[in-house]
């Protein structure tokens, strides 16, 4: 007979090894799968700038440092001077106009005078039909325009200065410049301050495909395709008068080498390009609005650091 003791040995030895079966194995640790390539650019960081300081773009639309601005953007913000200024520029271009001396009187007329039962008109000799008075066919205006006119208005020269520093603050706050329906990007300094490569560039291709370009890089091509949308049939009898269409001002362009940059911008849809001393509140706020969207290269901002605020 086998011994008890050894049975039970062998029964544990058995039991043991079921259990050690039916354990779960430990998983495997795959192999780390390769790190996917992304296409998407990683966001570029802007550095924040100081109260009162710009970021200098390059043409690539980098930024490539900060620089102080000048006194004169810490002007006080005076909408009615800029308004009345803007208003005496635009009464002052006005071409003064009338009728010529003898239009509509160039008839041989008669009154047959009172008593006879008909109006008291001058009538053509020998008929009865009346000209030269304001209401008859072919007569003359009753209040016609005069040439003697005064259409100019008077701006004292200290309130033509504060109005243009007034306006040239107005284009760094952001909020103004939205509100003129100008479109831009949100991490952009304002006013856009350029590299002085901007004045020197000589473009492969067209001048004005390169101009767009660069603005597309700074993130001003959306303001550019605002005004090229905006351009519209004049309302009224104006639109028989040689002015047919209104086109909305875009950007504003500032540089020493004017004749340069307006050839990669003078083409596009309400752009301009101005030297710093052809700046004033009109072409600063088109229509008395204050807040255009403005760029300046470099060099022309610091040429205003003499402007007294």
């Amino acid at each position: 007979m086998a011994d008890p003791e050894e049975e039970k040995k062998t029964a544990r030895k058995e039991a043991a090894s079921k259990k050690a079966s039916k354990a779960p194995r430990a998983p495997r640790k795959k192999a780390a799968a390769p790190e996917k390539e992304t296409k998407a650019k990683k966001e570029k960081v802007v550095p924040s700038v100081k109260p009162g300081q710009v970021h200098v773009y390059s043409i690539e639309g980098d930024v490539v440092k900060s620089v102080d601005l000048p006194p004169v953007f810490r002007s006080e913000i005076r909408p009615d001077l800029i308004r009345r200024a803007v208003t005496a520029y635009q009464a002052n271009r006005r071409q003064p106009y009338g009728p010529a001396p003898g239009a509509g009187m160039r008839h041989s007329v008669r009154w047959s005078g009172k008593g006879h039962g008909v109006s008291r008109v001058p009538r053509i000799r020998g008929t009865m039909i009346g000209a030269q008075a304001p209401g008859t066919v072919g007569g003359r205006r009753g209040h016609p325009p005069r040439v003697d006119t005064v259409w100019t208005k008077k701006v004292n020269v200290h309130e033509r200065h504060l109005a243009r520093n007034a306006a040239l603050a107005a284009i760094r706050d952001p909020i103004l410049v939205a509100s003129r329906g100008h479109r831009f990007r949100e991490d952009l300094t304002l006013p856009v301050v350029v590299e002085d490569r901007l004045e020197t560039l000589e473009p492969d291709g067209g001048r004005t495909r390169e101009g767009l370009a660069i603005l597309d890089h700074l993130g001003l091509g959306l303001d550019v395709d605002r005004a090229k949308e905006g351009r519209h049939v004049r309302a009224g009898r104006g639109k028989m008068r040689g002015r047919r269409y209104r086109q909305p001002r875009s950007l504003l362009v500032v540089a020493k080498e004017t004749d340069k940059v307006r050839r990669l911008f003078g083409n596009l849809p309400g752009v301009d390009v101005v030297s710093p001393g052809g700046l004033n509140a009109e072409i600063l706020a088109p229509g008395g609005a204050p807040g255009r969207l403005t760029v300046f290269t470099e060099g022309a901002l610091e040429s205003l650091r003499g402007w007294q605020p």
